[in-house]
């Protein structure tokens, strides 16, 4: 079993704040007051030897007045900048001048009168040597009384070992920060995702792939909005405490505004005063929002995500795919470096045109069945009890039709595909179509099998609109009973006139699990909603 992992048996996680008062009730510290701090986050559950050890070893030293955090630390390089700048030089020479460098010791071995450690930065990692003769006797020992995990600064000179590693002679270092708890064993490394999630901070310094799958979303967000500006969206702010909560189907999160004493939800979606700002004039606006919804925990979904929502005045969901193609490639592109992934074992490949059918030809496509609005009611139910269907007694055509898509369609989806034409009863706020009256100017795009973007031309008449609003209240379905509550004020915004508008949601987390090959939503969320540990 991982250190890391024995550690989490005996310790509760309880966070060290001094603006909140712990009860004694709850940590039975009455007898312990003059326990070191670090005491206290182990309960009353025995320590594990090693780190009682270390911890004893500490307490030793702050009575003999050993500083073990420190201010600050001027550097003047980084492990990459070595790397690049210096990795040509030959085995057995050196760099002129000395270089500065701070971060985490990852590794310590002793080889005889000399000492070989890894040191870990932002950038990557670098070898530190020392020896006797260099840094002095008192100074070398010293180096040895460091543990994996503590923080220093090095000063010393580049060089080239014999067997040609890239390394720094140190002349000089400081303790910054003192590591306490002890680092998961190297060789076993942090593999618990329980733990990986739940203490994020050493999934980063344990595991440097995870680091990499970050900054690839951060790129990916940057991205986002150069492509968007570039093309003449605003990026602005809506609220995140909406009286009414709209703009998609889905269970809230409620709270309470005491000081106005009214019942206020976490948004599930920005739409309705994105389109507001449409109506205002705003033509072209754009937001990367986190929404929350009340529902269950999968590998795609977390009840607080990020999303991208878009709208441009004068267009429709044709001319979206298009934009969305484009914005996607260009995307990838600069936060990944090329078009071709490997998602949950399929290789998708984003060059080339998208595929793009309708909802019902997709049926057809892929299973054989017509399913479609021409049928009656009962022979729709019929079909889906034949195919293993389950159907709700309250489910008209529309929702029928969603069923086979989902169940038999979307699962094959792994190259980028546009699904258009979706039915009125599953699409509350897009224009209906001209041509059919039961479906609506809306696409998906799924990759890998998954939902990434959700788009419609929007539903610019507020006469349909409210129709559909009353329909949802009117809902058997929870969920669309509580997000289809009448905001009469974005009724009045839409009887001031709002122009043809195509509007767009993509789903940065889902987006981001396609480009870094993660399997999960945890995998490409910092810190993840997880469930309070036992006892806490």
């Amino acid at each position: 079993m991982d250190d890391i992992k024995k550690q989490n048996e005996i310790s509760k996680d309880i966070s060290k704040d001094d603006d909140i008062e712990i009860e004694k009730s709850q940590l039975n510290i009455e007898n312990i007051e003059n326990s070191e701090a670090e005491y206290l986050l182990e309960l009353e559950t025995p320590i594990a030897e090693p780190l009682r050890m270390k911890l004893e070893k500490i307490k030793g030293k702050r009575k003999n007045g050993s500083d073990f955090y420190k201010a600050k630390f001027a550097t003047n390089a980084d492990s990459e900048t070595i790397h690049k700048n210096f990795n040509s030089i030959e085995a057995g020479e050196k760099v002129e001048g000395n270089y500065s460098i701070a971060g985490r010791i990852m590794a310590i071995r002793k080889h005889g009168k000399a000492t070989f450690a890894v040191l870990k930065d932002f950038s990557g990692q670098i070898q530190l040597y020392l020896n006797i003769k260099n840094s002095g006797e008192e100074k070398y020992n010293e180096f040895l009384d460091l543990d994996i995990g503590d923080i220093i600064g090095v000063n010393g000179v580049v060089f080239k070992t014999h067997t040609g590693e890239l390394s720094i002679n140190v002349l000089d270092f400081i303790l910054l920060s003192k590591s306490i708890r002890i680092l998961p064993e190297k060789w076993h490394g942090l593999k618990d995702k329980e733990i990986r999630y739940r203490q994020r901070y050493l999934d980063f310094i344990v595991n440097s792939e995870v680091k990499e799958t970050f900054i690839t979303r951060i790129k990916m967000i940057e991205a986002f909005r150069k492509f968007l500006t570039s093309r003449g969206f605003l990026e602005v702010e809506t609220p995140m405490l909406q009286p009414i909560p709209g703009g998609a189907t889905a269970k809230p999160f409620v709270t309470h505004h005491n000081a106005l004493n009214m019942e206020l939800y976490l948004r599930i979606a920005p739409e309705l005063y994105l389109k507001r700002l449409i109506i205002g004039g705003f033509e072209k606006v754009f937001e990367i929002n986190r929404n929350f919804r009340n529902e269950g925990i999968s590998y795609k979904h977390n009840p607080e995500f990020t999303m991208l929502e878009f709208y441009q005045a004068f267009v429709d969901y044709n001319d979206l795919m298009q934009l969305t193609e484009e914005l996607l490639k260009y995307v990838a592109l600069e936060a990944a470096g090329k078009l071709n992934f490997n998602y949950r074992g399929n290789e998708i490949d984003f060059n080339g045109s998208w595929d793009k059918m309708t909802m019902i030809d997709s049926i057809k496509n892929f299973t054989g069945l017509d399913v479609n609005f021409d049928k009656s009611i009962d022979e729709l139910r019929s079909m889906a009890k034949k195919n293993d269907l389950k159907i709700d007694d309250s489910f008209g055509k529309g929702k029928i039709i969603n069923e086979f898509f989902e169940v038999f369609v979307q699962p094959n989806l792994i190259k980028p595909t546009f699904i258009k034409d979706y039915p009125v009863e599953i699409s509350p706020l897009a224009r209906k179509s001209p041509v059919n009256n039961n479906l609506t100017e809306r696409f998906e795009l799924f990759i890998g099998g998954e939902e990434i973007a959700n788009a419609f031309s929007e539903l610019i008449d507020p006469r349909d609109q409210f129709e559909r609003f009353k329909y949802q209240v009117k809902s058997k379905d929870e969920e669309e009973r509580i997000s289809g509550k009448i905001d009469i004020d974005f009724l009045k915004a839409l009887e001031y006139g709002m122009p043809p508008t195509g509007g767009e949601g993509i789903g940065i987390d889902r987006f981001a699990m396609v480009i870094t090959n993660s399997s999960s939503i945890r995998d490409v969320i910092l810190f993840p909603l997880m469930k309070q540990e036992k006892d806490i």
